[in-house]
């Protein structure tokens, strides 16, 4: 800044001064928001005991299934823990824009906002991960990193399920035309067991969770394949949960699925139990 006789003086502006205030109280923010973002593991006792057993410090396992969504965990309640006995050996908590958070200070393990893994007790390889919330896409990477940086790979076998409205699935044929609920399946080039129903066809593609998964287990050259349920129902359905029943056939789930005898009853009752909820809410 000029004077009128000449002379040069520095200028000082308050307003840069707010800026820069702004953008530390911005950065701030941000970092809280991030931190608020992380994804977090708890575990039980017995199964820490499990990690320190091991020389590479994580839970040894040989099939790891992971419903993502209701119907898919439905479908793991109804029909594979529907015998045998299982335990909660862990829970998986995130916050973001639709899932705010948890409160665990009365209880282990949250069961609204996670996702909660189990463990079969006669034969602890076994595991299982119900995914009822939703993790958002700068969380992917994080939840695929945490939850199989605590599984032993060697030897693992991974089955992911999905499902989504029919209206996403694209064909040259009318949807209208296809009876639903139908399955479709993805796997990583290191599976090398058969299918249990059709590839997904281009230029179909998949996101969120499950894609995450299977991105990952390709990276890592885990055995690992993904069914996709299509339906013309979005909420919890049974017919929708029936339609994974192709998926017992796998060799890694007829191992230990022996008794579904239960499994009708069990359907049922979920099925009326997310009625009288839904109700509640209405």
């Amino acid at each position: 800044m000029a004077t009128f006789f000449g002379e040069v003086v520095p200028v000082f502006s308050r307003a840069v001064d707010d800026d820069d205030e702004e953008e530390d109280e911005d950065l701030e923010i941000r970092r809280e928001i991030e931190g608020q973002r992380k994804i977090n593991i708890q575990w039980s006792p017995e199964s820490r005991t499990s990690t320190e057993s091991t020389t590479e410090q994580s839970l040894p396992c040989s099939t790891f299934l992971i419903a993502v969504g209701q119907n898919a965990v439905g479908f793991l309640n109804s029909f594979v823990q529907c015998s045998g006995s299982w335990e909660i050996i862990g829970a998986v908590t995130l916050w973001n824009e639709r899932v705010k958070g948890t409160d665990t200070i009365n209880q282990q393990f949250p069961t609204d906002t996670s996702c909660l893994l189990y463990r079969l007790t006669s034969n602890p390889m076994i595991l299982t991960c119900h995914c009822n919330c939703y993790v958002a896409e700068d969380q992917l990477f994080e939840w695929t990193e945490k939850v199989f940086g605590n599984i032993q790979k060697r030897n693992l076998n991974v089955i992911v399920l999905s499902s989504c409205s029919v209206t996403e699935y694209k064909t040259p044929r009318s949807t209208s035309n296809i009876s639903v609920p139908f399955l479709r399946a993805l796997k990583t080039s290191a599976f090398q067991e058969t299918s249990h129903c059709v590839l997904l066809e281009q230029p179909n593609v998949l996101s969120g969770l499950p894609a995450a998964v299977l991105s990952y287990c390709q990276v890592k050259q885990i055995p690992a394949v993904l069914y996709h349920c299509y339906s013309d129902v979005t909420t919890i359905d049974s017919l929708t949960i029936e339609g994974f029943r192709p998926v017992l056939a796998c060799k890694s789930l007829s191992s230990f699925v022996k008794d579904t005898s239960r499994s009708a009853e069990m359907l049922k009752q979920l099925v009326d139990m997310n009625k009288i909820q839904s109700n509640l809410y209405t």
